[in-house]
């Protein structure tokens, strides 16, 4: 699972000609300027991976595929915790506050989304009402009342904190699985679908 190519990894070495025709003009900049692409969660032909664009603006996300022969360098969101970028940001600044507490919750965590981006590439993708996106590696089950304790320590933070718990299955909202509803949804590459156990692969199959 560590060494896998993962949803939300940051891959380089995507060439132009490898974007479909219709690719915005706004795609074909950001991959000339040599911006990484994120890896997104979809199924695709062998030696492909999906991956996601990112422009400038919120609603520029690109959905495409690259060659996986084709990567030179790859970042998973567990390499940039603790990276550090000097921007006076609520996102930032929940970061830095989160950073020891999460340290020692005794999970491997990462950072995505906007922050994981910028702190990969050192491109500036953050905003002042930027949330901030984390993911929690979680192998093993977590159960709702440690989800409780999770959701109750983002909350505390400085700005909104978004948190995917990253099962061997799929991805599932930390604050979906800390809540009421019996059913959660479950997003893996075949789809999204409601499941009572994120970590039960007989419900994904079902």
């Amino acid at each position: 699972m560590v060494n896998a190519i993962l949803a939300h990894d940051l891959i380089w070495g995507m060439p132009p000609e490898q974007l479909p025709a219709d690719a915005p003009a706004w795609v074909i900049d950001s991959i000339d300027a040599g911006q990484p692409v994120v890896v997104r969660r979809a199924l695709c032909a062998a030696g492909d991976i999906a991956v996601g664009v990112r422009g400038r603006l919120r609603e520029q996300r690109f959905a495409t595929v690259m060659r996986v022969d084709g990567i030179q360098r790859r970042v998973k969101p567990e390499a940039l915790c603790h990276v550090l970028i000097e921007r006076d940001l609520p996102a930032v600044r929940a970061l830095d506050q989160l950073r020891p507490m999460l340290d020692d919750c005794g999970w491997v965590w990462g950072v995505s989304g906007s922050a994981g981006f910028e702190l990969a590439s050192g491109i500036e993708a953050l905003h002042p009402q930027s949330d901030l996106d984390l993911i929690l590696r979680t192998p093993q089950p977590v159960c709702r009342s440690q989800a409780r304790e999770l959701v109750n320590l983002l909350d505390a933070a400085l700005c909104p904190v978004d948190m995917q718990l990253q099962t061997p299955f799929g991805a599932v909202a930390l604050r979906e699985w800390a809540g009421s509803t019996r059913k959660v949804l479950l997003k893996s590459a075949i789809g999204a679908c409601l499941v009572d156990d994120p970590w039960n692969p007989q419900e994904q199959a079902a």
